[in-house]
């Protein structure tokens, strides 16, 4: 089974560690360029579909979503062969027609944070990708499909902030996100949708909805007790789209743009990218430095 390969990677976030229904399971530790990833790799079967696991906060919640190494989690997977990110994070809702228990599939993304590694580039290699739309338009609505399947309320499309955390908003920071049209808000999507698509990942985010944010005049401010009664509610959830959506990623083709990112993205002159920038990239440039 080491050799099979795992093109389909599940990042669980806030209430899922986890992934039910895993055979197979093989625990692969793996040290990158930029450090070490979250927690271990479980890669397992899932559906008939080897699949690769990764708690985004590490089992146990022990890694903040400032102090989560992005690049690293990224790089592992992607050095795995994988091409199909599924992600899931809590949100709180900045609308009254979004209610905790939902599932949001969002179609943008607006960074808010500040301290961050953004990109895989630099070090004497430039790429400008594009991300004018940051989530693949076709796993995000294959993913709507199975949280619909699975029984739970889903909203496709949706602005999504990302705040640096750990800290929750401001009344006076939430009132602001709603006037600048944001619909949910949460601690974890950037940079991360942006290194999958650096990484010519299909990314698209399971968006669990928790609370209100602290913007409602009749609900009750946000808290960790509310967030993880929610979470744990909807797990099954989560756990019950992902196994359906997995064997329809496998049979389906990628006809969508991620796949061919960096054709029209990287600038730098060839002959003067040092060798081992090109060493450390090369299972994201490897197919057009190679």
């Amino acid at each position: 089974m080491a050799d099979t390969p795992v093109r389909i990677g599940i990042i669980g976030g806030s209430g899922l560690y986890q992934m039910e229904g895993l055979t197979d399971v093989e625990e692969r530790r793996i040290s990158t360029p930029f450090g070490e990833p979250s927690d271990a790799l479980l890669i397992g079967t899932l559906e008939g579909v080897r699949v690769a696991f990764l708690a985004r906060h590490g089992r146990g919640h022990r890694i903040m979503p400032t102090e989560v190494n992005y690049r690293a989690n990224i790089y592992a997977l992607k050095s795995l062969g994988v091409e199909q990110v599924i992600a899931v994070s809590a949100c709180g809702s900045l609308r009254e027609h979004l209610h905790p228990g939902e599932v949001v599939i969002p179609d943008q993304l607006f960074d808010f944070t500040r301290k961050r590694a953004y990109t895989f580039f630099g070090d004497g290699l430039v790429a400008h990708i594009g991300v004018a739309d940051p989530f693949c338009p076709r796993l995000s609505s294959l993913l709507a499909d199975a949280v619909e399947e699975a029984g739970g309320t889903v909203h496709r499309g949706g602005r999504f902030i990302t705040i640096e955390g750990p800290r929750f908003s401001t009344r006076g920071e939430s009132f602001t996100y709603r006037a600048w049209g944001m619909d949910i808000i949460g601690m974890t999507t950037s940079p991360e949708a942006f290194l999958a698509r650096e990484a010519e990942m299909c990314y698209a985010v399971m968006a669990h909805i928790t609370d209100y944010d602290v913007w409602h005049e009749t609900e009750e401010p946000v808290n960790v007790e509310m967030l993880l009664a929610t979470l744990q509610a909807n797990a099954r959830l989560a756990q019950e789209a992902i196994r359906i959506l997995v064997p329809r990623l496998s049979a389906a083709e990628r006809d969508c743009e991620c796949k061919d990112t960096l054709a029209t993205a990287l600038i730098t002159q060839r002959d003067l990218i040092p060798k081992e920038t090109l060493e450390r990239l090369k299972p994201i440039v490897g197919k057009y430095l190679g």
